[in-house]
Order: C-alpha cells, then sequence, then structure tokens
C-alpha cells in the first residue's frame, strides 16, 4: 500500500472544531429571530474559531 497515508494526531483537534461548531451553531440559531438570521447563524458556526481569535486579542490588547 504505496498511497496510503495514516495522519496521527489530527483526531483531538477535528473533535474540539466539531463539538466547538455544534455548541456555536445551536447558540446563534437558538438567538435567531427567523429563518434568514437562523441561516446566517449556522454560517457563523462554521467560522466560531476567528470570532474566538478575535475577541481574545481584542481583550489581551485592552481595546474591548
Amino acid at each position: 500500500m504505496e498511497g496510503s497515508k495514516k495522519y496521527k494526531g489530527s483526531n483531538g483537534s477535528s473533535m474540539l472544531y466539531f463539538f466547538g461548531f455544534i455548541g456555536a451553531a445551536v447558540y446563534y440559531i437558538q438567538i435567531a429571530d427567523g429563518f434568514w438570521n437562523g441561516f446566517l447563524g449556522f454560517l457563523k458556526a462554521l467560522v466560531w474559531p476567528a470570532f474566538l481569535v478575535y475577541d481574545l486579542l481584542t481583550y489581551l490588547a485592552g481595546t474591548a
């Protein structure tokens, strides 16, 4: 099996992202007041790490 590759150590971060996605999707959809806001919440849930890093950096910079 020359072409097969095994990736080790990526399952933990994948599971963290998956559970974060589920949590963010539930949160954003729960606070939505309509279909399109719920859809936008779903899209936001896909990029939740970007929101987390941005808020963390603004907090650390003291501009919050």
